[in-house]
């Protein structure tokens, strides 16, 4: 089930660029991002409370909060917000492969922060994430 998950995540991820790109053309990249962002919002808020899950939410501790903000400061705000003036100003099939990078990102902040392994997999994967980067670009 992890895996058909992570597919269908994939596929979603891959296809969204494309109505973004082509949204784009007559928006502000700031504007569009406010847009979709209430968009998603509004959706996720629907659901939770739908589904009865709005007491989980109450649950969360304070110091939850506040990595959980900062998280969504720099990947939802700054980073989409990035990633729309990037597509709007250049290749959507360029810039995405630079945007799928972040997990070489994530896996030095890893090593750095949380003390992760550096294993050889993970040096290959790495590798070829910065090879994949030098060849689109």
């Amino acid at each position: 089930m992890v895996y058909l998950l992570a597919i269908f995540g994939m596929v979603c991820w891959g296809v969204a660029p494309i109505f973004a790109k082509i949204g784009l053309n007559n928006a502000n990249p700031m504007a569009a991002l406010v847009l979709r962002t209430l968009m998603a919002a509004g959706m996720v808020t629907a659901w939770i409370g739908v589904s009865g899950s709005l007491g989980q939410v109450k649950q969360i501790p304070f110091n939850s909060w506040i990595l959980l903000g900062i998280e969504a400061i720099l990947a939802t705000l700054i980073g989409d917000l990035a990633y729309y003036a990037a597509i709007k100003r250049g290749e959507v099939s360029v810039v995405t492969v630079i945007m799928a990078s972040s997990p070489l990102v994530t896996m030095i902040c890893a090593i750095i922060f949380l003390g992760e392994q550096i294993t050889t997999f993970r040096v290959i994967g790495a590798t070829f994430i910065i090879l994949g980067i030098i060849l689109i670009v």
